[in-house]
């Protein structure tokens, strides 16, 4: 790639910062103009390549059949950019996404057309950054999908709570997709926030030297419309359709999921609440049981397992408190391990999350490993140092760290290890002869009954224990004393904030008893 995606990224950014600076939109909703923006950029992008494959008298079934969208005239993004000085370009941008949807039943009622509220003077710079014909010369592959995830991520870290719904870190996403393997079938993911597992799940497909829109069919469900919108977008800016649709999955399986899929990958909401356990006491998706707790942790874990055929395999990330729930969990997860299909437990870092700081646990099952030599087994992996610090408060997995972790599943399930991102020399060390072992610290397989006599706990920590420690590079008795001497003076520090306070509340006080303090303060 001769020009840094990275930098693109970074403009891009900041001439979208420009909308939320200068336009009436409140901060959470200036995402939704912006995302349709670079759709409408890419999808004219790619309609201009396909166009100039299948020549200027193409029919729309002819951009189909490439997996490309067909624009008709208005909605052509160059077309926006030699509008007139002057012309209502909200009026416009609105007129292009209706016409896009007309011509695309998969995306009606799906596209962003609020960009009436927006003046010229904000839209016309936002348009003119978002020419991806200026910036595509030096940009390869999947770049523009790569912009489009950049923004779902940004816009994830400032929007909070919120944000954590619909976006799952990509460096996650790509182990969980890495480990489970979907080369073909039907995915289904009840909780598909903006389509991110859909879109690892195909680019995996296009790693491996096929076409994804012929090996994959996509299935998802949301509890909220803006955020179906998202993956339906999302998916098609990186040339899928699937069948996304609304609705709680506590209380509905609208896609009558029940032993129907191939793979199911989710970041379900952790320890949701307030449940209303009568309206699914009955529920077949639960086989297992229903926990007595209010928690929704081992609903979804009962949700996704039930919804895999008698291959099937799952990834599902859950709080690391599901992994040693007791009570009514405890037993639930005791079933599901008896059962068979409990295959990987990998812990992760903290810090991986946008809106969550602690660390997380990823289940993985595999219905296919009844009746083999992993039935009564489960492997371990540890990953929770297993990252790079991108800032103060965000860490991420490389992709040579992902393949790392991978290729340790793939050892384990009796597969060749894959060496695509360079770590061949690191993991041959750790591995000799690409054979797997136990490794302190990092990994291990353990059988049910040791499970069992760990209360049925799936906690990795309990199992792999810790690396053996280098000798320190540094002189300890230094180093204690360099610590102790920061312990004498923070503790200072807190005495002399005490006092303070102390003495503050005694002002306050003696001024209360005075009759003299002011309505304010006792407000």
């Amino acid at each position: 790639m001769t020009t840094n995606t990275t930098e693109v990224e970074r403009r891009l950014w900041a001439a979208a910062d420009n909308l939320r600076a200068n336009s009436k939109l409140r901060s959470h909703e200036y995402s939704t103009p912006v995302l349709g923006l670079i759709f409408l950029a890419y999808a004219d992008h790619r309609f201009q390549q396909a166009q100039q494959e299948l020549g200027a008298d193409a029919d729309p079934i002819d951009f189909q059949a490439e997996g490309v969208m067909y624009l008709p005239e208005q909605a052509r993004y160059r077309r926006l950019l030699a509008l007139p000085e002057g012309e209502n370009l909200g009026a416009a941008i609105n007129e292009a996404m209706n016409a896009i949807e007309a011509e695309n039943e998969d995306l009606k009622g799906v596209l962003p057309k609020i960009y009436n509220r927006l003046d010229n003077s904000v839209l016309a710079p936002l348009l003119k950054a978002f020419n991806f014909e200026e910036i595509a010369a030096g940009l390869e592959g999947d770049a523009f999908g790569k912009v489009y995830e950049y923004f779902l991520g940004e816009f994830a870290k400032r929007e909070g709570q919120l944000g954590g719904e619909f976006y799952t870190p990509t460096s996650l996403v790509k182990l969980m997709v890495e480990i489970m393997e979907p080369f073909h079938g039907r995915i289904y993911d009840p909780a598909c926030g903006s389509g991110g597992m859909f879109v690892q799940s195909a680019r995996f497909v296009t790693e491996h030297q096929k076409n994804p829109t012929d090996e994959l069919s996509v299935f998802g469900q949301e509890k909220t419309a803006e955020t179906v919108r998202l993956a339906r977008m999302n998916l098609a800016v990186h040339g899928l359709s699937g069948d996304i649709k609304q609705g709680n999955t506590f209380y509905e399986d609208i896609h009558s999921s029940r032993g129907k899929f191939d793979f199911a990958l989710a970041n379900p909401p952790f320890n949701v609440k307030g449940i209303k356990k009568d309206d699914i006491a009955s529920d077949p998706r639960l086989p297992y049981g229903l926990p007595s707790t209010d928690n929704g942790n081992y609903l979804w874990l009962q949700y996704i397992s039930s919804s895999l055929n008698d291959k099937g395999r799952a990834g599902v990330v859950m709080a690391n408190s599901a992994s040693d729930a007791r009570g009514s969990e405890q037993l639930i997860r005791q079933r599901m391990i008896q059962s068979g299909n409990v295959d990987i437990m990998l812990a992760t870092s903290s810090n991986l999350f946008y809106t969550v700081t602690l660390p997380a646990t990823v289940w993985f099952l595999d219905n296919g490993k009844r009746g083999s030599a992993r039935e009564d087994k489960v492997l371990f992996i540890d990953a929770r140092n297993t990252f790079v610090q991108v800032t103060r408060a965000i860490r991420e997995m490389t992709d040579e760290q992902v393949e790392f972790l991978a290729n340790i599943a793939n050892l384990y399930r009796g597969e060749q290890p894959e060496f695509r991102h360079g770590n061949r020399e690191r993991f041959e060390e750790t591995f000799p002869g690409s054979l797997y072992r136990d490794v302190p610290g990092l990994c291990k397989v353990a059988t049910r009954s040791e499970i069992e006599a760990q209360g049925w706990s799936l906690n990795p920590g309990r199992y792999v224990g810790v690396t053996a420690r280098a000798a320190d590079d540094f002189d300890f008795t230094v180093r204690l004393g360099e610590l102790n001497e920061e312990l004498e003076t923070l503790t200072a520090e807190a005495h002399e904030l005490e006092q303070r306070i102390s003495e503050n509340v005694q002002e306050l006080l003696g001024e209360v008893r005075g009759g003299v303090v002011d309505e304010a303060v006792l407000a």
